[in-house]
C-alpha cells in the first residue's frame, strides 16, 4: 500500500498500524527505524501507542518528550525517541541517538522532520497532516537524495 496524502479513517489508520507491526516482525532481525512527522495533535504518539501494543508492548506508552528516550522489550527491542526539544547534533549524540542505529531493532522517532538529515538512510517516513476530527492525510515515503520516493509500505525491505 503506497500512501500519498490519502486520507484515511482513524480506524484504516489502525489497520494499517495493524499490518505494518507484522511486517515489522517479519522483518525483527534487521535494523528497522519508522520517523513519524506531523504538527501537536496529528496522532503521532497515537500511531507509537497502536504500533507497540500490536507488538506486544502491554505496558502504558506514553511520549517521552521530556525523556527524550523510552525503551520497551517485546519480540523486538523498541526504542521510542520524542526529539521535539532536540536542538543541535551534540544534544542527539548526548541522548545515545547514534548508539541505536543499526541494530536489530525498531527506532520510532516523533518529530523526525526536526532531525531529518541525522535520521537513518533506511527510516520509512510517516507525515500525518490534520483533516478533521474523523481522518487524518497520511503519506508514507523513504528519502533519496532529499526527495521523497513513496513506497508499498507492506513490502518495503527496511535495508
Amino acid at each position: 500500500m503506497v500512501l500519498k496524502d490519502t486520507k484515511l479513517s482513524f480506524e484504516q489508520i489502525n489497520d494499517i498500524i495493524d499490518k505494518l507491526s507484522n511486517h515489522i516482525m517479519n522483518n525483527k532481525n534487521k535494523s528497522i527505524c519508522i520517523g513519524l512527522i506531523g504538527d501537536l495533535g496529528t496522532g503521532k504518539t497515537a500511531f507509537a501507542k497502536r504500533l507497540f501494543s500490536a507488538l506486544g508492548v502491554s505496558e502504558t506508552v506514553k511520549s517521552p518528550t521530556f525523556t527524550y528516550l523510552i525503551e520497551y522489550n517485546t519480540d523486538i527491542d523498541i526504542y521510542h525517541f520524542d526529539v521535539y526539544r532536540i536542538n543541535t547534533e551534540d544534544e542527539l549524540y548526548n541522548i545515545g541517538f547514534y548508539d541505536y542505529i543499526d541494530t536489530n531493532s525498531l527506532m520510532l522517532v516523533e518529530w523526525a522532520n526536526l532531525i531529518i538529515d541525522e535520521m537513518p538512510e533506511n527510516t520509512l517516513f510517516f507525515e500525518i497532516k490534520h483533516n478533521d476530527l474523523e481522518s487524518r492525510y497520511v503519506s508514507s515515503y523513504i528519502l533519496k537524495g532529499g526527495e521523497k520516493v513513496y513506497v508499498d509500505i507492506y513490502n518495503y525491505n527496511f535495508n
